[in-house]
């Protein structure tokens, strides 16, 4: 073949392969930002919600929680959203899945009566997974070869008092604003059945707490694909 027609595919098929990289390289911008705008600035949308409850001592509320790395910290040890930032995630995927399942159930007159308290259960239902006595609940799992579990990146902190988490909730979030008794309930006894007071539930569920208990297991069996038994707290 001569050399001037050899010459003329080679720069052919190197302009192929550079209108490919090009293209590979555009599709993957254009999902990431298109991803990127999929994505909820959910601190944004948990600063807000709480706000607009007019909560007295809310605004306290929302820099402790900024402060003690509530907007950061993972939601679970090794199951659902355990990533950092997955706690608010989990917080906003209960907020809207209890909105949705309210209004569904009660209609939008009634759900409205009833909104507020929805947002404080269920963006403060998990409020003791960011720890306490200036100890995160969850720290990082580091293995023998020095580096972070892929299966279970995060573990229980063993420094800090093992009070189950939704009785810290109750104690911090109210180190700043009152909660409903109806609210307090309903944060107390978000896992149902699948909690510590299992007894003391069963027959004294509430409106409240079942919607609140209903969201977090839609959304992090559901949602958030927990596949751990129970809670999936750890």
């Amino acid at each position: 073949m001569p050399k001037k027609k050899t010459e003329e595919i080679k720069t052919t098929e190197e302009t192929k392969v550079e209108a490919t990289v090009a293209a590979d390289a555009e599709t993957k911008e254009s999902t990431k930002k298109e991803k990127s705008e999929e994505t909820p600035d959910c601190m944004e949308i948990i600063k807000q919600s709480l706000l607009k409850t007019k909560r007295e001592g809310i605004e306290d509320l929302i820099q402790f929680m900024e402060d003690v790395g509530f907007f950061t910290a993972p939601c679970s040890g090794g199951n659902h959203l355990c990533k950092e930032g997955g706690l608010a995630e989990h917080s906003v995927n209960v907020m809207q899945s209890a909105e949705k399942m309210g209004v569904a159930l009660l209609g939008g007159a009634e759900y409205n009566k009833v909104q507020d308290s929805v947002i404080i259960a269920t963006l403060l239902h998990d409020l003791g997974k960011c720890g306490d006595y200036d100890k995160q609940l969850y720290v990082e799992n580091i293995l023998k070869s020095g580096k972070r579990s892929e299966a279970k990146p995060f573990k229980r902190n063993k420094d800090l008092t093992n009070v189950p988490h939704a009785v810290r909730s109750i104690k911090l979030a109210t180190l700043f604003i009152d909660l409903t008794e109806d609210e307090e309930w309903a944060i107390l006894t978000h896992d149902g059945l699948y909690d510590f007071m299992k007894y003391e539930i069963m027959g004294h569920e509430t409106q409240l707490s079942m919607l609140i208990h209903w969201a977090d297991m839609w959304s992090s069996k559901i949602l958030e694909g927990d596949s751990g038994e129970g809670t999936g707290e750890e």
